[in-house]
């Protein structure tokens, strides 16, 4: 597997990469959080856009987006609006979130944008092109709040993603059981065992399946999430406890 570099950061190297979402309403929330990085083990910054309350402004947008830039320092700044569907805060029409894409890609201030692959539909190589003419990795991203697909379908959805020309795959899932977590990790190593030349993020959410956040480097997701204050999505734990039970782990797999 080739991995992913970002502002020196390789993604797909050595231990899951942490990456921090910043969930404020408003713009003093946002850089409140933001302000905080310093004094975290992160490696990525994730702004997600759909809690702002004035993401529909693109002026307002590329405003904020200067001043996460400014705060993130060396850090990768992922932009993100997950969509209602996929568990995000606000729904949003076809053409807006195509345009929103577009434009924090072409804003010269992110590092990577997140694609939902289901929600871009037929535009997912116009806002590849767009993003990779603006020198920004794209994560092409699926979620799934109503349960956990079979492996084959896990691996599938996996497979077409990378298959699209997007950089990093990613795939979340809402289990039942801890079968269904089992699966989500076997469909995980199945990927990048078999399929994989880049990157791959996988998680099965909520507290049953805490454990894929974990387990990234035995099983092969690249990236895990965690919280500095608010959670972005069901599991995620503070991101200095995440830190440490990384290193327990990477420190003992050598």
């Amino acid at each position: 597997m080739n991995p992913v570099i970002v502002r020196n950061i390789k993604i797909g190297e050595g231990r899951p990469k942490i990456c921090v979402p910043l969930v404020g309403a408003t713009e003093k929330e946002i850089l409140g959080q933001a302000a905080e990085l310093s004094g975290l083990p992160a490696d990525i910054v994730e702004w997600r856009a759909d809690w702002f309350e004035e993401v529909f402004d693109l002026v307002r947008v590329n405003q904020v987006l200067v001043k996460l830039r400014e705060a993130a320092g060396g850090l990768p700044l992922l932009f993100t609006f997950r969509t209602a569907p996929e568990g995000g805060e606000k729904p949003i029409s076809g053409d807006a979130y195509t345009e929103l894409l577009i434009r924090s890609a072409q804003s010269g201030l992110i590092d990577l944008v997140d694609i939902e692959y289901f929600t871009v539909g037929e535009d997912m190589q116009k806002c590849l092109d767009a993003a990779h003419e603006a020198g920004v990795k794209v994560i092409a991203s699926s979620h799934d709040f109503g349960g956990t697909p079979s492996k084959e379908e896990m691996v599938a959805r996996l497979r077409t993603m990378q298959e699209t020309g997007a950089d990093i795959s990613k795939l979340a899932v809402m289990p039942r059981s801890t079968k269904d977590v089992l699966a989500l990790l076997d469909a995980t190593q199945e990927m990048v065992s078999g399929y994989a030349d880049r990157p791959v993020i996988t998680m099965s959410m909520g507290g049953i399946g805490l454990i894929s956040r974990l387990c990234g480097e035995e099983f092969g997701s690249s990236v895990t999430f965690g919280a500095a204050k608010r959670v972005s999505a069901p599991g995620q734990i503070p991101v200095t406890e995440l830190e440490s039970i990384l290193k327990t782990i990477h420190e003992n797999m050598q």
